[in-house]
């Protein structure tokens, strides 16, 4: 096959947008695969198919634990041609596993902060926060959100894993077909200079939205299409409005229809604008038009430089499970999400991380293979939780005729006056950490916080320099990690000894200002930051997984701390109340 042919076909993603030249993607060369050479089949542990933001986290997260994988893409950018601003606010979280990626100062440096948004109907301010005073987002050393368009991160990812090594990027490589059995799954895969087949133990799925595993599988999922129209006007602008989230279920400059407007990187502002149902794409994503529309909105006077336009319609998808035999969904191959509160990308990054230490801890021997079922329990009830959430989002802002119209005028009247009813204005529930409340990995005991995202917040080391709980995981290299408060008696601290040498897991001592530390491992926590963020207070311990989330807590170094580290390994699998 020719490389002009192989340029000329299709790209199986799909996205229905219009096409802009503001934006300039970074191009990979097309390296020829060993395979083609005609030597035998090599089997992987593991090949990602696609790479997104799901996929390149996915597989940055293994290159920093040491593990090998095959990446490949039918494109040979990030980003999609003529698509390429899509995502555009990444949540606390993201952040916090793009800083222990090691490109979390690219983004903040690339990117804009913001922690403050404000909805309007008419020019009526009705709703406004600022997460920054949430007790949930202030502790972290990474800021509640920061905008900035999707192909940055992706560009820094492929930037990182080229830095770490071990995981071999395959450009202009598409998977046209797919099998699996017992021993192993083959991919027959097509590229410039022809077509090979590679053999894997585990294959994720990062393909997106349009995925042809999933079609090939026939996996079931649910799926919910509405009639609401959207159109995308990435702009810059003469004079700058607010560094702030600003949102309008009715628009007087819009025909009394919704309009986002946030700031990304490089001062270009991303403008939504809803649509009325039976729009016509082509028409309303015209440059006159786009134009005619931002005057109504910032005055005839505003000069405007226009960098992409697209229009969009959204739907709502969510599969029945996230593993189908040696393949794992993730991303929007497994859920597709309406775009309001970035749920979208964000929960794509969170499914990288969640799966990526299961795969190393599985692969290196340190855990029983049942754990990686858990990243189906986990994974599939925060997909469940993020298309519930953005639904109802969707239906506040396009409301059926009936109750729900009849409800939202209801809210926005009564939020004119009145604050307890603000809380009932719906533009978008912002993305946070998806709790786990199902999982055989986790160990619910009463009081216990598990299945909770651990805050990247900040203590001291013992020589009172500053540190984050990052750079604990960081430590542990993809153990478990476990947090151990106040003094220990010498029994205690015999059985912590043995426990770490029997087990991948490390400990560390967690003390107050003055308190003499016992352990080698041990750091201060003199404003009680760490002791918060594991939701455990006096003497106790915390048992934090590589992905920042708590596995289970206790008070006592004993037996149900054991029968926790084997859980966190899948060597307990008992389904708990």
């Amino acid at each position: 096959m020719s490389f002009s042919a192989y340029r000329d076909t299709a790209l199986t993603n799909s996205y229905e947008f219009t096409s802009g030249a503001g934006y300039v993607l970074p191009e990979y060369p097309f390296v020829p695969p060993p395979e083609l050479q005609g030597l035998a089949t090599v089997r992987h542990p593991i090949v990602i198919v696609g790479g997104g933001i799901t996929g390149l986290t996915l597989a940055c997260s293994l290159a920093r634990l040491g593990v090998r994988a095959v990446l490949i893409d039918e494109d040979n950018t990030v980003g999609v041609k003529g698509a390429s601003s899509r995502g555009i606010c990444y949540t606390q979280k993201s952040l916090e596993i793009f800083e222990r990626l090691g490109i979390f100062e690219r983004i903040a440096a690339k990117g804009t902060q913001w922690s403050v948004g404000r909805t309007f109907a008419g020019e009526d301010e009705v709703y406004s926060f600022d997460l920054r005073q949430q007790g949930n987002f202030h502790l972290s050393c990474q800021p509640p959100f920061i905008n900035i368009q999707q192909f940055y991160i992706e560009a820094f990812l492929v930037d990182r894993i080229q830095e770490l090594g071990g995981i071999d990027l395959r450009w202009q490589n598409r998977l046209t077909a797919f099998e699996q059995n017992s021993e192993a799954a083959t991919l027959t895969v097509e590229t410039p200079a022809g077509s090979y087949r590679i053999e894997a133990e585990h294959v994720i799925d990062a393909t997106g939205s349009h995925s042809p595993l999933r079609k090939w599988l026939n996996v079931p999922f649910d799926s919910r299409r509405g009639d609401d129209r959207w159109c995308i006007a990435d702009v810059r602008f003469s004079t700058q409005p607010p560094t702030e989230r600003h949102t309008w279920i009715e628009a007087p400059f819009n025909e009394n229809r919704a309009v986002w407007q946030h700031l990304m990187a490089d001062d270009v502002w991303r403008i939504d604008y809803q649509m009325a149902p039976n729009a016509d794409p082509e028409y309303v994503s015209r440059e006159d038009v786009v134009r005619e529309r931002l005057a109504r909105q910032f005055g005839k006077d505003v000069e405007v430089e226009i960098v992409w336009v697209g229009p969009y319609a959204y739907r709502s998808e969510c599969v029945h499970a996230m593993r189908h035999g040696r393949v794992y969904l993730m991303g929007d191959s497994a859920k597709v999400v309406s775009p309001f509160g970035a749920r979208g990308g964000n929960t794509g990054v969170a499914d990288a991380d969640n799966l990526a230490w299961k795969l190393a801890a599985v692969l290196r021997g340190k855990a029983h293979a049942a754990l990686l079922q858990s990243y189906d329990e986990e994974r599939l009830e925060a997909a469940q939780q993020n298309v519930c959430v953005t639904n109802r989002t969707a239906r506040f802002l396009r409301p059926a005729e009936g109750s729900e119209r009849l409800f939202r005028q209801a809210a926005i009247g009564l939020a004119r006056q009145y604050p307890f009813a603000r809380s009932f204005i719906n533009t978008g529930r912002m993305a946070v950490a998806n709790p786990y409340s199902r999982s055989t990995a986790c160990a619910y005991a009463q009081g216990s916080a598990a299945g909770q995202s651990v805050q990247n917040v900040q203590f001291q080391w013992a020589d009172g320099s500053r540190g984050q709980v990052n750079d604990l995981l960081n430590w542990a290299a993809g153990d478990l990690l476990l947090l151990v408060f106040g003094d220990l008696p010498a029994t205690a601290l015999q059985r912590l000894r043995r426990l770490c040498l029997d087990a991948p897991v490390r400990s560390v001592q967690v003390l107050g200002a003055d308190a003499p530390g016992q352990a080698i491992e041990h750091v201060r926590d003199p404003r009680g930051h760490l002791q918060g963020a594991c939701h455990v207070f006096g003497h106790a311990w915390a048992l934090v997984r590589p992905d920042g989330y708590l596995a289970a807590s206790g008070e006592t170094i004993n037996a149900q701390l054991v029968a926790a580290i084997e859980r966190s390994l899948g060597l307990r699998g008992d389904k708990q109340p």
